[in-house]
Protein backbone atom coordinates (compact mmCIF):
# COMPACT_ATOMS: atom_id res chain seq x y z
CA UNK A 1 0.00 0.00 0.00
CA UNK A 2 1.01 3.62 -0.54
CA UNK A 3 2.43 6.09 1.97
CA UNK A 4 0.62 9.42 1.75
CA UNK A 5 2.81 12.43 2.48
CA UNK A 6 1.59 15.97 3.13
CA UNK A 7 4.22 18.72 3.14
CA UNK A 8 3.03 21.82 4.96
CA UNK A 9 3.86 24.87 7.03
CA UNK A 10 2.38 25.54 10.44
CA UNK A 11 -0.43 28.06 9.71
CA UNK A 12 0.91 31.09 11.56
CA UNK A 13 0.24 34.72 10.53
CA UNK A 14 3.00 36.14 8.40
CA UNK A 15 4.47 32.71 7.57
CA UNK A 16 1.83 31.22 5.28
CA UNK A 17 -0.21 32.38 2.31
CA UNK A 18 1.51 35.76 2.21
CA UNK A 19 0.30 36.30 -1.36
CA UNK A 20 -3.24 36.49 0.01
CA UNK A 21 -2.32 39.74 1.79
CA UNK A 22 -3.87 41.94 0.61
CA UNK A 23 -6.83 41.68 0.35
CA UNK A 24 -6.79 39.50 3.47
CA UNK A 25 -4.99 40.33 6.68
CA UNK A 26 -2.10 38.08 7.78
CA UNK A 27 -4.39 36.59 10.43
CA UNK A 28 -7.08 35.81 7.86
CA UNK A 29 -4.51 34.35 5.47
CA UNK A 30 -3.30 32.05 8.27
CA UNK A 31 -6.90 31.05 9.04
CA UNK A 32 -7.43 30.19 5.38
CA UNK A 33 -4.18 28.21 5.35
CA UNK A 34 -5.28 26.28 8.44
CA UNK A 35 -8.64 25.50 6.84
CA UNK A 36 -6.94 24.37 3.62
CA UNK A 37 -4.59 22.13 5.59
CA UNK A 38 -7.47 20.69 7.63
CA UNK A 39 -9.42 19.85 4.47
CA UNK A 40 -6.33 18.28 2.92
CA UNK A 41 -5.59 16.16 5.99
CA UNK A 42 -9.22 15.05 6.14
CA UNK A 43 -9.02 13.79 2.54
CA UNK A 44 -5.74 12.02 3.26
CA UNK A 45 -7.23 10.41 6.38
CA UNK A 46 -10.08 9.02 4.29
CA UNK A 47 -7.87 7.64 1.50
CA UNK A 48 -6.38 4.12 1.66
CA UNK A 49 -2.75 4.20 2.82
CA UNK A 50 -0.19 2.15 4.69
CA UNK A 51 1.13 5.32 6.40
CA UNK A 52 0.04 8.92 6.60
CA UNK A 53 2.87 11.36 7.23
CA UNK A 54 2.78 15.12 7.76
CA UNK A 55 6.13 16.66 6.81
CA UNK A 56 5.86 19.87 8.79
CA UNK A 57 7.70 23.16 9.04
CA UNK A 58 6.64 24.21 12.54
CA UNK A 59 4.59 22.58 15.25
CA UNK A 60 1.35 20.58 14.95
CA UNK A 61 -1.87 22.08 16.27
CA UNK A 62 -5.47 21.09 16.95
CA UNK A 63 -6.07 20.93 13.19
CA UNK A 64 -4.10 17.64 13.01
CA UNK A 65 -6.37 14.57 13.02
CA UNK A 66 -5.28 11.28 14.60
CA UNK A 67 -3.44 8.67 12.57
CA UNK A 68 -0.62 10.86 11.21
CA UNK A 69 3.07 10.62 11.84
CA UNK A 70 4.67 14.06 12.07
CA UNK A 71 8.24 14.56 10.85
CA UNK A 72 10.10 17.86 10.52
CA UNK A 73 11.07 19.29 7.18
CA UNK A 74 14.79 19.37 6.49
CA UNK A 75 16.67 22.56 5.74
CA UNK A 76 17.19 23.74 2.18
CA UNK A 77 15.14 24.65 -0.85
CA UNK A 78 11.80 23.13 -1.69
CA UNK A 79 13.37 20.55 -3.97
CA UNK A 80 15.56 19.36 -1.10
CA UNK A 81 12.63 19.24 1.30
CA UNK A 82 10.48 17.24 -1.11
CA UNK A 83 13.37 14.89 -1.83
CA UNK A 84 13.96 14.35 1.88
CA UNK A 85 10.28 13.52 2.42
CA UNK A 86 10.53 10.71 -0.12
CA UNK A 87 13.86 9.54 1.30
CA UNK A 88 12.09 8.09 4.34
CA UNK A 89 9.63 5.99 2.32
CA UNK A 90 10.74 2.41 1.59
CA UNK A 91 7.80 1.73 -0.72
CA UNK A 92 5.32 3.54 -2.98
CA UNK A 93 4.53 7.08 -1.87
CA UNK A 94 2.34 9.98 -2.98
CA UNK A 95 3.16 13.49 -1.83
CA UNK A 96 0.85 16.50 -1.88
CA UNK A 97 0.94 20.01 -0.44
CA UNK A 98 -1.57 22.08 1.53
CA UNK A 99 -2.64 24.33 -1.37
CA UNK A 100 -5.42 22.18 -2.84
CA UNK A 101 -8.20 21.86 -0.24
CA UNK A 102 -10.52 20.61 -2.98
CA UNK A 103 -8.59 17.33 -3.15
CA UNK A 104 -10.63 14.17 -2.56
CA UNK A 105 -9.81 10.69 -1.26
CA UNK A 106 -10.51 9.37 -4.76
CA UNK A 107 -7.80 11.59 -6.27
CA UNK A 108 -5.37 10.26 -3.68
CA UNK A 109 -6.14 6.61 -4.38
CA UNK A 110 -3.35 5.79 -6.82
CA UNK A 111 -2.34 2.47 -8.31
CA UNK A 112 1.19 1.94 -9.55
CA UNK A 113 0.35 -1.31 -11.36
CA UNK A 114 0.82 0.27 -14.80
CA UNK A 115 3.14 3.19 -14.04
CA UNK A 116 6.24 4.12 -12.08
CA UNK A 117 5.22 7.67 -11.23
CA UNK A 118 2.13 9.87 -11.00
CA UNK A 119 2.21 13.63 -11.49
CA UNK A 120 -0.66 15.98 -10.72
CA UNK A 121 -0.16 19.22 -12.69
CA UNK A 122 -1.30 22.53 -11.21
CA UNK A 123 -2.91 25.26 -13.27
CA UNK A 124 -0.08 27.65 -12.44
CA UNK A 125 2.52 25.37 -14.02
CA UNK A 126 3.64 23.61 -10.86
CA UNK A 127 2.38 20.32 -9.54
CA UNK A 128 0.04 19.47 -6.68
CA UNK A 129 0.94 15.79 -6.37
CA UNK A 130 3.87 13.53 -7.08
CA UNK A 131 3.78 9.78 -6.66
CA UNK A 132 6.72 7.40 -6.95
CA UNK A 133 6.48 3.61 -6.94
CA UNK A 134 10.14 3.42 -5.94
CA UNK A 135 10.99 6.71 -4.22
CA UNK A 136 14.34 8.15 -5.28
CA UNK A 137 15.21 11.59 -3.84
CA UNK A 138 17.49 12.27 -6.83
CA UNK A 139 14.38 12.58 -9.00
CA UNK A 140 13.56 15.87 -7.27
CA UNK A 141 16.87 17.43 -6.30
CA UNK A 142 17.80 20.29 -8.61
CA UNK A 143 14.36 20.70 -10.20
CA UNK A 144 13.56 24.46 -10.11
CA UNK A 145 10.55 24.98 -7.88
CA UNK A 146 7.82 27.65 -7.82
CA UNK A 147 8.17 28.57 -11.49
CA UNK A 148 5.62 28.42 -14.35
CA UNK A 149 7.45 25.39 -15.77
CA UNK A 150 8.14 23.42 -12.58
CA UNK A 151 5.57 20.74 -13.43
CA UNK A 152 6.92 20.27 -16.95
CA UNK A 153 10.50 20.10 -15.73
CA UNK A 154 9.61 17.58 -13.04
CA UNK A 155 7.83 15.44 -15.62
CA UNK A 156 10.86 15.65 -17.92
CA UNK A 157 13.08 14.48 -15.05
CA UNK A 158 10.84 11.46 -14.45
CA UNK A 159 10.70 10.53 -18.14
CA UNK A 160 14.46 10.99 -18.54
CA UNK A 161 14.92 8.46 -15.74
CA UNK A 162 12.98 5.93 -17.80
CA UNK A 163 9.84 6.04 -15.66
CA UNK A 164 6.34 5.44 -16.97
CA UNK A 165 4.42 8.54 -15.88
CA UNK A 166 0.67 8.77 -15.39
CA UNK A 167 -0.83 12.26 -15.33
CA UNK A 168 -3.38 12.98 -12.61
CA UNK A 169 -6.11 15.61 -13.08
CA UNK A 170 -5.07 19.26 -13.18
CA UNK A 171 -5.95 21.15 -9.99
CA UNK A 172 -5.77 24.80 -9.03
CA UNK A 173 -3.50 25.87 -6.17
CA UNK A 174 -4.61 28.53 -3.71
CA UNK A 175 -2.02 31.29 -4.07
CA UNK A 176 -3.98 34.54 -4.49
CA UNK A 177 -7.50 35.71 -3.67
CA UNK A 178 -8.93 34.73 -7.07
CA UNK A 179 -7.63 31.19 -6.54
CA UNK A 180 -9.26 31.07 -3.11
CA UNK A 181 -12.67 31.99 -4.52
CA UNK A 182 -12.39 29.51 -7.40
CA UNK A 183 -11.27 26.62 -5.19
CA UNK A 184 -13.93 27.32 -2.57
CA UNK A 185 -16.56 27.08 -5.31
CA UNK A 186 -15.25 23.62 -6.21
CA UNK A 187 -15.53 22.38 -2.61
CA UNK A 188 -18.34 24.49 -1.12
CA UNK A 189 -18.90 22.27 1.92
CA UNK A 190 -15.32 22.21 3.18
CA UNK A 191 -13.70 24.15 5.98
CA UNK A 192 -11.84 26.29 3.47
CA UNK A 193 -15.03 27.53 1.81
CA UNK A 194 -16.61 28.20 5.20
CA UNK A 195 -13.60 30.19 6.37
CA UNK A 196 -13.43 32.15 3.12
CA UNK A 197 -17.11 33.07 3.45
CA UNK A 198 -16.32 34.68 6.79
CA UNK A 199 -13.41 36.62 5.27
CA UNK A 200 -15.08 37.57 1.97
CA UNK A 201 -16.69 40.87 3.08
CA UNK A 202 -13.24 42.18 4.04
CA UNK A 203 -11.72 40.93 0.78
CA UNK A 204 -14.25 42.85 -1.30
CA UNK A 205 -13.55 46.22 0.22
Amino acid sequence: MTTLLVIAKEPRPGRVKTRLTPPFSPEEAAQLAEAALADTLRAVAAAPASRRVLVLDGAPGPWLPPGFEVVPQCAGGLDERLADAFAHCPGPALLIGMDTPQVTPELLTVDFADCDACLGPAEDGGFWALGLADPDPALLRGVPMSTPVTGALQRERLVAAGLRVRDLPVLRDVDVAADARAVAALAPHGRFAARLARCAPVARR
